[in-house]
């Protein structure tokens, strides 16, 4: 019998079988140790066109079941997540043209209303939590700056699987109080990111325990595929240029992975412009970037990239200070012709608010960082005549209620009536406006 799906090494090439053999393996080709698979399937060449351009009632990501690492569907474990809507923000479009001249539509993938947790890490919590179970797997390690440790913490939970989170000293208390709530096990370590995920590679390693891959791991790659199947399935357009908060980069390794895909079932379509964006307290990968461009993408560039210890930054699901990641995320952008950009850390709050009162869409601080991205290339000229954008709205506001605090600016304390005063809606967007052009 044909197996559903296989694992190639990136590297020699060498074919694993299986989670089976993967996990068996620490999650490394046993041929050369690397840790970067990519995942084949055996399916009908016409299956994956069926499915994308199937306009029913599409619950969750599991209508790609024949496309995601999982063999038996009594596994998975779902609340429905993973057909986040896709919505055409036209007043960001009529800015683009009257201020800038450049016509373009303009999309967002509202993954902040995914039903687990709230952000685009609920994807890889259903298809980890649905592996995991498959394969009898009881206890897990992950380390996480907040968004992943809550959505792998609310899946493994409903699998019945004990999860360790490893968080960064600066996570946010609502992040760490939701891994609480499940009753899984926090551990918050005092020091930055990257020592987190050192802990936590000791503490998997020392009590023999499976260990999150990180952001080449299969089972984020190939849930967060499942982005390019909906955005066909949803669109008439596809984009030209993507947009999304830069801390690891699976998003565009999984996008690149999605359309690769399509191109073996044939349905052509072309990468987008990869244009990532990161706050600038904590921008190693954009000022590793910057200074690559500059001098002309000298030999050994993508390796050549600072490390930053405890970075202070007020988005600290973004905080990654060592980008171990680089390397994969540089070529990438360049092979798409995209860019590496900052967006300024104060200017995040004002940022959110316009958004709110625009659509009534109330983003997070990492989704703050991509749109402000937007703004950003557009004075850059980033944004071409006619591209189609895509921006991931990767979290609401809820994964950071002190952020909502922030938001706060039409409040006055009053004492008396004559203190009362009306306002013109008009003169609330105008000075909106004007803090960020």
């Amino acid at each position: 019998m044909q197996q559903k799906f296989y694992f190639v090494c990136k590297k020699c090439k060498n074919i694993i079988a299986g989670f089976e053999m993967w996990f068996e393996h620490g999650q490394k080709c046993p041929k050369c140790g690397s840790n970067w698979v990519e995942t084949i399937y055996n399916q009908d060449k016409d299956l994956l066109k069926s499915l994308i351009y199937d306009k029913s009632n599409v619950k969750n990501l599991w209508h790609y079941f024949d496309f995601l690492p999982l063999n038996d569907k009594s596994n998975i474990v779902t609340t429905d997540e993973g057909t986040a809507p896709v919505q055409q923000w036209e007043f960001l479009e009529k800015f683009a043209k009257d201020r800038y001249n450049v016509n373009c539509k303009i999309y967002v993938f509202r993954n902040d209303v995914n039903t687990g947790t709230g952000t685009f890490k609920d994807i890889a919590g259903t298809l980890a939590a649905s592996v995991l179970k498959e394969h009898g797997i009881k206890e897990y390690v992950v380390a996480s700056t907040g968004n992943t440790a809550n959505a792998f913490a609310h899946y493994l939970a409903a699998a019945g699987i004990m999860l360790y989170v490893f968080m960064p000293h600066d996570a946010l208390k609502a992040n760490e109080a939701e891994v609480n709530s499940y009753g899984q096990k926090c551990f918050k370590v005092q020091g930055d990111y990257h020592f987190a995920k050192k802990v936590a590679a000791e503490f998997a390693k020392k009590h023999n325990i499976l260990i999150s891959g990180g952001n080449i791991d299969p089972l984020r790659v190939e849930s967060k595929k499942t982005w390019v199947f909906e955005w066909l399935r949803q669109m008439s357009d596809f984009p030209t240029v993507y947009f999304q908060a830069l801390s690891g980069g699976t998003g565009p390794i999984a996008i690149e992975k999605a359309i690769e895909e399509l191109q073996k079932y044939g349905i052509d379509r072309k990468v987008p412009r990869f244009i990532s964006v990161q706050p600038d307290k904590c921008a190693p990968m954009a000022h590793a970037w910057q200074k690559a461009k500059q001098n002309n993408f000298p030999n050994g560039w993508q390796h050549d990239y600072p490390i930053y210890e405890n970075p202070i930054t007020s988005v600290p699901t973004l905080a990654t200070g060592n980008p171990g990641n680089y390397p994969i995320i540089a070529d990438l952008t360049r092979k798409t012709d995209g860019d590496i950009i900052i967006f300024e850390e104060d200017k995040l709050i004002d940022l959110a608010r316009l958004i709110a009162f625009e659509t009534t869409v109330r983003i997070g601080p990492a989704s703050a960082v991509t749109i402000g991205g937007f703004f950003e290339a557009l004075k850059k000229g980033l944004i071409y005549e006619n591209d189609v954008v895509m921006l991931n709205i990767g979290e609401g506001v809820r994964r950071a209620p002190d952020f909502m605090e922030q938001m706060i600016y039409t409040t006055e304390n009053v004492s008396n009536i004559e203190q009362c005063r009306r306002v013109d809606r008009n003169d609330v967007k105008k000075q909106l406006w004007d803090k960020i052009i």
